[in-house]
């Protein structure tokens, strides 16, 4: 990909998609399983305020799977970052208000360390730094359960994708489930198990105080993949300014899917639309 970025070839690869004329620039990056099209049912309003930009991570089934690198993307964070910095640098973006559902929530994180001046608002939907506990820290799952999920991963993809889908939506939402399923489903299985695997034994706790761009979480009541706490956790350690929290009263791990009215409601209040 970094070939790819430096050829300028990286808007069309990542299917880049611009809605709206406004003035500021709203990014929405989707997290590990889904696609742009998660954002469907906020991109109409949104578009109405902002210059909306949607685009697919490199682990999408709608991105040429020759480009997704496990050498690359396997370590950390880092490269998807590198990879937001140059998609927008592309785009001649030069400040942006950026909107990261679960593992992108992360990642916008990484990217504003190395550009701060690049990102007026943080909006971190369903992020954690870490999902595996420790001591002192709740992030979900136990090691165990990790292992256990990367081996159902492997063994049986298709099969784990029917059970995974329901349990992230978190609700008896069909419409959701059968979304979230045709995404996660369209993954390549060998991807699927290295993007899962670094996303779920990823520890970022360490880069927080380096965020020092202003940060609002939004977080469901009841979340699968991440616990309630972890939003307060964060809030507690990333530097920038003081960082709002919002707790949805919802499940699941998609209110973007579920909820999106009451989200939508919040962002407007964060967004500062009236």
């Amino acid at each position: 990909m970094e070939a790819l970025c430096h050829g300028g070839g990286i808007v069309q690869a990542l299917n880049t998609h611009v809605y709206g004329n406004g003035s500021q620039t709203l990014v929405l990056a989707h997290g590990f399983g889904s696609d742009q099209t998660v954002w469907h049912f906020l991109i109409p309003f949104l578009a109405c305020y902002f210059k909306v930009v949607v685009f697919d991570l490199v682990f999408s089934p709608n991105v040429d799977p020759k480009l997704y690198d496990p050498e690359r993307y396997d370590s950390n964070f880092g490269a998807y970052a590198e990879d937001l910095l140059c998609l927008l640098d592309r785009l001649n973006v030069n400040k942006t208000v950026y909107l990261g559902h679960s593992m992108s929530a992360m990642v916008g994180c990484i990217a504003s360390i190395q550009r701060p001046h690049l990102f007026q608002h943080l909006i971190l939907l369903g992020g954690s730094p870490r999902y595996l506990n420790t001591t002192r820290y709740n992030g979900g799952f136990t090691r165990a359960e990790l292992d256990a999920f990367f081996n159902q991963l492997d063994q049986n993809f298709s099969n784990w994708v029917l059970s995974f889908a329901p349990i992230a939506i978190g609700v008896k939402d069909t419409s959701a489930i059968a979304e979230f399923e045709n995404s996660l489903g369209r993954m390549a299985p060998k991807i699927a198990v290295s993007v899962a695997r670094t996303v779920f034994l990823s520890d970022l706790r360490r880069i927080l105080p380096q965020v020092v761009v202003p940060s609002s979480i939004i977080q469901s009541r009841k979340d699968f993949v991440v616990p309630k706490t972890v939003a307060f956790y964060m809030k507690k350690r990333l530097g920038g300014p003081a960082t709002r929290v919002k707790i949805l009263n919802t499940e699941g791990h998609f209110p973007q899917l579920t909820v999106y009215p009451l989200l939508l409601k919040v962002l407007k209040r964060f967004l500062h639309i009236k």
